[in-house]
């Protein structure tokens, strides 16, 4: 049980030792206080009109100004980032479970269904992301579960590759060998030898899709075909923005600084992580000192 807390506390230990993995730390910190709290950090009802106010400036009551319809800009980018926080929690907690799943077949399983499945990879992987999103989207409709269920697809391929060459590097290790020889499980070396083996990168890789996947949906709804409105969206506030930028340029700055600030946040967070937990990276800093 003490595990995980000691793990916790040398992670941290060693982030400290990062700037700019504790800067990335801190950035994503903020972002997700900001957002789990919207509801009690915002100061105005997001879908609020009031088109006597609309496209002023900041003031103390409205701190990033109002949009052609008045309504407050903050509170839209504060339940904005709950939009695109459901949309990564989601996409990405089941992209990496099923990529988790299917990567350990391919990877520990004969090796017909190896092919198979690497050829379903590849498939997937063949189209374009947004020409992928904009075909289902254009037969089903502009949804948000239908970008959360694009890019859970898009994504699958790319977990399952890294659990794939993860678990063909430990299947031949004399450790998992030891264990088939003593007539244990396949379910059970995969649970207990190889799954803790290969969940430092997938958690490594997660974090480094954040800013892709909450891009993506941004990028959708900017151009229609994400979040109905009057939803408050981040891409949404920056096409709104874009259409009035000459009336007023402080939709767009709110609705572009939230995604510049998860970007770089989840970025040098992951690449700190990265190399913390890969031996071959930390080996070769020790090696150049």
């Amino acid at each position: 049980m003490s595990i995980v807390p000691a793990v916790i506390r040398s992670t941290f230990t060693a982030l400290r030792k990062d700037p700019l993995g504790m800067a990335g730390f801190v950035l994503v910190s903020l972002m997700l206080f900001l957002t789990v709290f919207a509801a009690w950090l915002a100061p105005h009802d997001p879908l609020e009109v009031d088109v006597a106010n609309r496209l002023s400036g900041p003031s103390l009551e409205h701190w990033l100004g109002t949009d052609q319809l008045g309504r407050d800009v903050l509170s839209r980018v504060l339940y904005g980032g709950q939009v695109a926080l459901k949309v990564a929690l989601v996409a990405i907690s089941a992209a990496m479970a099923a990529g988790l799943v299917l990567g350990m077949m391919a990877g520990f399983g004969p090796r017909w269904l190896d092919r198979i499945l690497v050829i379903s990879f590849d498939t997937v992987r063949s189209f374009p992301t947004i020409m992928f999103a904009l075909a289902i989207i254009a037969l089903t409709g502009p949804s948000l579960n239908t970008v959360i269920g694009v890019i859970i697809i898009t994504s699958i391929p790319v977990y399952a590759r890294v659990v794939r060459t993860q678990t063909q590097a430990l299947r031949e290790r004399d450790f998992i060998l030891a264990e088939r020889a003593m007539g244990a499980s396949t379910a059970r070396i995969l649970r207990d030898h190889v799954m803790p083996n290969i969940a430092a990168p997938l958690f490594i890789l997660a974090s480094m899709d954040v800013p892709a996947v909450v891009g993506m949906e941004a990028g959708l709804s900017f151009l229609g075909l994400g979040v109905n409105p009057p939803t408050p969206s981040w891409g949404s506030i920056l096409n709104d923005g874009y259409s009035y930028l000459r009336n007023s340029p402080w939709p767009i700055i709110a609705g572009g600084l939230p995604l510049i600030a998860v970007t770089l946040g989840f970025t040098f967070f992951g690449e700190s992580l990265r190399d913390i937990f890969d031996p071959k990276l930390r080996g070769k800093d020790q090696g150049g000192k």
